[in-house]
């Protein structure tokens, strides 16, 4: 993917992840600063490993699949949005991934 791709993927990501949340968390993520940190994975199949973890901690996920009308063919996995969520809780998830 491009740079700009990455970005949009990522905003995706955020977007949908956040729409997942409780008001409560929505509220305190936006009155801290609306923290986002994006990491890379090796594959598919370890964002999806990372979705189902953070489901069963009760931390929003979502999986973004690209529409296809630009770089991707449709339905391509692209992104997985985290959170929002206590720092302490999504580094107990992502903190040994490296940064993009």
């Amino acid at each position: 993917m491009s740079c700009g791709k990455m970005c949009a993927q990522a905003a995706h990501a955020a977007v949908a992840s956040y729409e997942r949340s409780d008001v409560a968390s929505r509220r305190a993520w936006l009155m801290e600063g609306q923290k986002k940190v994006v990491l890379r994975v090796k594959d598919e199949r370890s964002l999806h490993e990372l979705r189902s973890l953070a489901q069963s901690k009760g931390i929003p996920a979502a999986i973004i699949q690209d529409a296809g009308l630009t770089e991707l063919p449709p339905g391509t996995v692209t992104a997985l949005g985290l959170g929002p969520a206590r720092s302490q809780e999504l580094d107990q998830l992502t903190g040994g991934l490296p940064l993009l």
